[in-house]
């Protein structure tokens, strides 16, 4: 209840009734202040409001109670001395700062209305929880909200990039290979294609880059692949031992460390998603320099971006899809679906943080443009919000739903969603089963 209480003071919702202090002292709000979503300090900052004729400006502090400022240890904290105005629900004692002042108290109540709509946003099971309200949502709030949805999303994988940028000293090169092969997992083998990704010193392997051989030994090699235990003496055909061989020089010359086998995932995979596949695609984009990350920068739109990262299996896997099991032939080429992810998941995300990097809002804004002129993904959360009426046109809307999903919905964060607030203004339910609702009439929520 306390996060509601914050979200009525931040909407100015405590109606026209005069604000009064526990003293009966007249308190008009000027500004309610910044709200501060970070986990310690004052819950509002940099307020303004005047107490008894007196102008204030400080941070605010919310609780259900009173005394929960020093169940909180509030009065402990320095921190709190800049607060100039405590509110609760209930006020049953005085607060005072570490410094010893009193502070002003205001009793707030949350709307009944506001509260009902509340416990059944959260009570909900149908997803999305809100679809009452999503045939009235205004376009323009829904798409600027979609918009805010998609640079979270978008920040939220520059965290990751940022973090790889430690890892290997903030080289580029490096960050986008191993982004792309991590994007190369589809989802199931992400966290070991970034694994072995990680592995590869790409100056090493760049000594062998015009010979394709040499490369996806290095590479069969440091996946683990060709480690005997992994496959039966059976299959070991003749193109296995050859890429055997050439790894052992190889890490003798570079003293490698394979990956572990057991990282890789094949259960219910389909047979073009296999690790080996995936490797040998990886290796032609390497040998024919298109894992590049000036390749990636000079690529202007999605066409370009598809003719840079299509690529094919090498000639011993257009028969394979394992060692020494062969499989019909094919070129066993990226498709378009899987094109698009890797520009969803590798071209977009880098183009945003190194734009942020440099503080070149172009290149951030190509990034955005890329999710826009790509199809929308089709999962369970797009079918739901276009069942809810909310239109899902193209892949900045699909990804902006998906952290949606994630950040808000699955955390019942409803209060910080436009959606979830569209839904508390909503009038109460007249009944259990049917509800109308500015205009809409629903049936059971089932």
């Amino acid at each position: 209840m306390e996060y509601l209480l914050h979200y009525v003071w931040k909407h100015r919702l405590y109606g026209s009734d005069a604000l009064v202090t526990d003293l009966g002292e007249p308190v008009d709000v000027i500004d309610p202040g910044l709200h501060n979503m970070q986990q310690s300090g004052p819950d509002f900052f940099n307020a303004k409001v005047r107490v008894n004729g007196v102008m204030w400006a400080g941070n605010v502090e919310i609780h259900e109670r009173s005394s929960d400022w020093y169940r909180h240890h509030h009065d402990r904290d320095a921190a709190y001395n800049n607060v100039v105005l405590h509110i609760a629900s209930q006020l049953d004692t005085e607060v005072r700062t570490c410094d010893g002042r009193v502070l002003p108290q205001l009793k707030l109540e949350v709307p009944a209305g506001l509260a009902a709509n509340y416990r059944e946003l959260l009570a909900e099971e149908t997803y999305p929880p809100c679809y009452r309200v999503i045939p009235q949502v205004k376009g323009l709030t829904a798409n600027a909200w979609m918009s805010r949805l998609t640079v979270e999303r978008l920040e939220e994988k520059m965290r990751r990039t940022d973090n790889y940028l430690k890892l290997t000293g903030g080289d580029w090169e490096r960050v986008f290979f191993i982004t792309l092969a991590r994007n190369f997992g589809f989802g199931n083998n992400a966290q070991a294609f970034e694994q072995w990704a990680l592995s590869i010193d790409l100056t090493q392997v760049g000594h062998h880059r015009d010979d394709a051989f040499q490369v996806e030994a290095f590479f069969m090699g440091q996946a683990g692949l060709l480690a005997p235990e992994v496959v039966k003496p059976e299959r070991r055909d003749a193109y296995y031992q050859r890429l055997c061989q050439e790894y052992v020089f190889l890490q003798r010359k570079f003293n490698l460390q394979p990956l572990d086998t057991r990282q890789w995932k094949f259960g219910r995979l389909r047979p073009q998603n296999f690790p080996h596949v995936r490797i040998s695609q990886l290796t032609q984009l390497y040998v024919d320099g298109r894992a590049c990350f000036s390749r990636l920068l000079e690529a202007r739109d999605v066409k370009q971006l598809h003719q840079l990262f299509r690529t094919t299996a090498t000639l011993y896997w257009c028969d394979h899809y394992t060692f020494g099991e062969p499989s019909p032939h094919g070129n066993k080429e990226l498709r378009k679906a899987s094109l698009d992810l890797i520009i969803i998941n590798t071209a977009a995300p880098l183009l945003f943080a190194y734009g942020r990097h440099l503080m070149d809002e172009g290149l951030a804004e190509r990034a955005f443009a890329l999710l826009e002129q790509l199809p929308a993904e089709r999962n369970y959360i797009t079918r739901c919000w276009e069942r809810a009426g909310l239109s899902v046109q193209h892949a900045a809307d699909s990804q902006a739903l998906i952290h949606l999903r994630q950040h808000y919905c699955d955390r019942k964060d409803c209060l910080r969603c436009r959606f979830g607030t569209e839904y508390l203004r909503r009038q109460a339910s007249v009944s259990s089963d049917e509800t109308v609702t500015d205009g809409i009439t629903t049936g059971p929520q089932h």
